[in-house]
């Protein structure tokens, strides 16, 4: 365990107030916040998880989502248990919600996720399956590791922060995938147990406050947020905000862990919302968790021809430039791009770091 720094306070009753989001959570000794990962030791809050991993594996970085940061090449992504937030539609419950830390590997240093990361050939690790916001000093060292041996960071998160801690964790990222659940108040409060404007924050932060490159996910859910006025609002905010350059993935849902009961995605819809997205002007919109190659595939917003072709996770066309740029036209594609494409695939490499 680690003790958690900057990230909490002592409260006037005694107890410790973890300040890395918005719920700061009032730790009487022993106790844990709801993330289950940070809790009050000895009148601190600490990181109980530090070094502790639910798992490493090497996937395509496509899978994050991210298509516009080094595409084609190979990210190890690990995890560990809890989450700050409570989705109840939640896709990776199991590690999510996981409340047995046996269940974890034993202590990875990070130098070791950083040899590993060497060793396979990443050219990035990623910080996900749960959310790095809740083991923000592990992934901070982590990704100061990795720096050191020329190994890029990938936050995968809900953006679910506060000021200072956000300013920490991100400072030590090259790219993120941000989950905005919503763009709705109430969704956030009935169905995920947060605030939206706090994802917001995020999200303006990352643009206007950093150099890290991100997208942004949001997995629509039939009958909770997938109504074309809140889509419209949606991406008209990103495009007012953001910039017309952010990329936009809708994922289709799938019935788990507490909402068993509904359908799946239809295309129809996810495809509805892509033509309200580019109406309104973003220029990289993708639809994922289906297999479509015309939603997956990367267009020059110049002419419209092919950039990256995707099958899958799987690059079929390239269609850039030593320089990131169109080879037909000459416009710049926005995003992190090198002069060669990866040749990873679709592979998922699980890893045992010891």
């Amino acid at each position: 365990m680690m003790e958690s720094k900057a990230f909490w306070r002592a409260g006037d009753d005694g107890r410790a107030l973890c300040t890395v989001c918005p719920r700061e959570c009032a730790l009487q000794e022993g106790q844990r916040g709801l993330c289950y990962v940070r809790m009050n030791h000895g009148g601190a809050v600490v990181l109980e998880a530090y070094g502790r991993s639910s798992g490493f594996c090497v996937d395509p970085i496509e899978k994050k989502p991210l298509h516009h940061f080094l595409p084609g090449t190979p990210v190890l992504s690990f995890g560990t248990a809890g989450c700050n937030l409570t989705c109840k539609f939640c896709q990776n419950w199991e590690i999510s919600k996981a409340r047995d830390q046996d269940a974890l590997t034993t202590q990875v240093a990070p130098e070791a996720v950083a040899r590993a990361a060497q060793q396979t050939r990443s050219r990035s690790v990623a910080y996900t399956y749960n959310d790095p916001v809740i083991f923000l000093e592990y992934a901070m060292d982590c990704a100061q590791a990795c720096r050191e041996v020329g190994v890029r960071s990938v936050a995968v998160t809900a953006g679910y922060i506060q000021e200072k801690p956000r300013e920490a964790l991100f400072a030590q990222m090259d790219a993120a995938n941000v989950d905005l659940k919503a763009f709705s108040e109430t969704f956030y409060r009935k169905v995920a147990g947060g605030h939206l404007q706090n994802v917001l924050d995020t999200l303006i932060y990352l643009k206007h406050h950093t150099t890290v490159w991100f997208e942004i996910t949001t997995l629509l859910i039939p009958g909770h947020n997938d109504s074309e006025s809140e889509l419209q609002a949606m991406t008209q905010w990103i495009v007012d905000n953001l910039g017309v350059d952010v990329p936009l993935h809708f994922s289709a849902f799938h019935p788990d862990f507490k909402m068993r009961n509904l359908p799946r995605t239809p295309m129809a819809t996810l495809q509805q919302a892509r033509r309200i997205a580019r109406g309104n002007g973003l220029r990289y919109v993708y639809l994922g968790n289906v297999r479509d190659h015309e939603s997956a595939t990367t267009y020059c917003p110049g002419c419209g021809a092919t950039l990256i072709g995707r099958v899958s996770y799987e690059l079929d066309q390239w269609g850039l430039d030593a320089k990131g740029a169109c080879r037909r036209c000459g416009t710049q594609a926005a995003g992190v791009f090198e002069a060669q494409p990866g040749s990873w695939g679709a592979r998922r490499l699980p890893i045992r770091i010891v």
